[in-house]
């Protein structure tokens, strides 16, 4: 019984770490539930950063703090056990009298990594940990991936044809603007997912060929730090007017490339690009890459193996020829159906 608690109340945890999906950077998403006798005295989750952590939330929640010492604490991740823009949980869990922790994963990042843990047990805490551990580490694969592979989580997605063409053939002096093979409905989920990332990259044809906004305008939040990917430069006048508050990089190996309003990377000769721009991008402090197109660039994060969640498209149109779709392996984790098609989801299981 105690087992099958605990799963109950850590997967409540997850659907509250899940409010402040993309709110939390540079910090984990986190949620955390205060029981006793099997009824919930408090919950919360962490907002945004430098806001409250889930744990003080929770048990702050908590009206009748006689029950605290008779309670057990429930957190989808490790504590904290260092000083930040707040101080450590684990200090308030100590002073709270509640005796039982339940962590669903160790806090994987060199400023924990599970001297949480070690300091509640010290105190003469019941700690239990691993319960719900791959769901809680998903819920994190953002966070787990930037701390432990030193480089962002990268999610690639694209839409094709039912044929497997990403684009149609254009002649030269076709009208600019993408070539819809998903309805609206879709495309209001790609500016869903956009908010919930840090960055988001496509390659200079995408912005030769759609001069694509890559903002959230279709829900609401923030936009991410536009990556421009061009070997050449070639980007003709985009980046008048395309302000955002993230900014603007450009990864470019022509040296002569000196663009307004733009941060420019140079790419080295030898060195993929994919995984320069991992590292830069790892040094910058970001968390999670979108990767949006056109085919070559996402088929160059594929083939260097730099890429983590592949979400695909797949369309009802036909289009006989044109640019070929990229191709990744990886494990279907899910699929949806919609009016103009199918949305398949795939994980290229690191974590």
């Amino acid at each position: 019984m105690l087992a099958e608690a605990d799963h109950k109340y850590m997967q409540r945890c997850i659907e509250l770490a899940l409010n402040a999906e993309g709110l939390t950077y540079p910090n984990p998403m986190v949620g955390a539930v205060v029981v006793h006798d099997d009824v919930i005295l408090g919950e919360g989750y962490h907002v945004y950063a430098g806001g409250p952590h889930a744990e003080v939330v929770a048990i702050n929640a908590v009206k009748k703090r006689e029950l605290l010492p008779e309670s057990t604490l429930y957190v989808s991740l490790e504590p904290c056990c260092h000083y930040g823009k707040t101080p450590p949980c684990t200090d308030l869990i100590i002073s709270s009298g509640i005796p039982r922790v339940v962590v669903g994963t160790i806090d994987t990042s060199t400023k924990v990594s599970g001297r949480g843990v070690a300091i509640l047990r010290k105190a003469g805490k019941e700690v239990e940990v691993g319960v719900m551990e791959n769901e809680c580490r998903w819920v994190n694969r953002r966070f787990f991936t930037y701390h432990e592979r030193k480089r962002p989580y990268i999610t690639l997605k694209w839409a094709e044809s039912a044929d497997g063409f990403i684009d149609i053939e254009r002649p030269e002096g076709s009208p600019v603007g993408p070539y819809w093979i998903t309805g609206m409905a879709e495309r209001v989920l790609v500016h869903k997912w956009r908010a919930m990332e840090e960055a988001i990259l496509v390659g200079g044809e995408t912005i030769r060929k759609d001069n694509p906004r890559l903002n959230v305008r279709y829900w609401k939040g923030k936009d991410p730090v536009k990556i421009i990917l061009s070997r050449s430069g070639n980007i003709g006048s985009y980046l008048a007017g395309k302000r955002t508050d993230g900014g603007i990089i450009v990864f470019t190996g022509n040296r002569e490339f000196k663009p307004d309003g733009a941060e420019v990377v140079f790419l080295e000769e030898n060195e993929p690009a994919a995984l320069r721009i991992c590292k830069i991008l790892y040094d910058k402090g970001i968390q999670s890459l979108f990767i949006e197109g056109g085919a070559r660039v996402l088929q160059h994060f594929i083939s260097e193996g730099l890429w983590d969640e592949a979400r695909i498209f797949r369309g009802q149109k036909y289009f006989r020829n044109g640019i070929k779709a990229p191709v990744a392996g990886g494990r279907v984790i899910s699929e949806t159906l919609f009016e103009s098609g199918v949305l398949e989801v795939l994980s290229n299981d690191y974590l």
